[in-house]
């Protein structure tokens, strides 16, 4: 997925491209909110803060595909001035039963991954569409058997794993010109 697009598609009234970001994003912009530990209702006037934020300056984002990055930030700013108002709400005595943020939703986490994805969704688009349909199907349908496989995309049994091969050796050597180094790829 092309996020910079997505965001220039919703920045054009695009409900489609709305949906595909906060579905994208919300999770983590909340992870942020109760990373710095605000109650539940003060996690939630950070989230649509920040909703509201980029619904009013997505058209002047000056790097569309970085929106990740962008919501993060803005969402840490927003549970900054939170904090500072004073309206986190008083721990008690049962602060500890809040669960930790699930470390996959760390901000860094998030935005490191986010990164890393549209990097690889970039590199793999720039593919010939054979080497994308192999790649596709493998991921996506790892139940299909060799045979399967071969004869959704036409090839001889023999061909599969040479065709893989080569197909995964273009796509890392894309990654690595993009700045991705190998072990970053997952």
């Amino acid at each position: 997925m092309d996020v910079g697009g997505v965001v220039i598609r919703a920045a054009g009234g695009d409900q489609g491209a709305w949906r595909e970001l906060v579905g994208r994003y919300s999770g983590m912009v909340w992870a942020v909110a109760r990373a710095h530990r605000l109650g539940s209702a003060d996690a939630a006037d950070v989230s649509q803060a920040t909703w509201v934020a980029l619904a009013e300056g997505i058209g002047g984002l000056r790097a569309p595909e970085r929106v990740g990055a962008w919501l993060a930030t803005t969402a840490r700013r927003e549970c900054l001035r939170v904090i500072r108002e004073g309206r986190r709400e008083a721990l008690t005595a049962e602060w500890h039963s809040v669960p930790d943020v699930d470390e996959r939703w760390r901000p860094e986490e998030v935005v490191l991954r986010t990164d890393r994805d549209d990097v690889l969704w970039r590199a793999f688009g720039s593919l010939g569409e054979r080497c994308r349909r192999l790649l596709g199907l493998h991921a996506f349908a790892p139940e299909l058997s060799r045979a399967e496989l071969a004869g959704a995309l036409g090839l001889a049994g023999s061909g599969l794993s040479k065709t893989k091969t080569r197909c995964l050796d273009v796509l890392r050597r894309r990654l690595a010109v993009m700045g991705l180094p190998e072990e970053a790829a997952g």
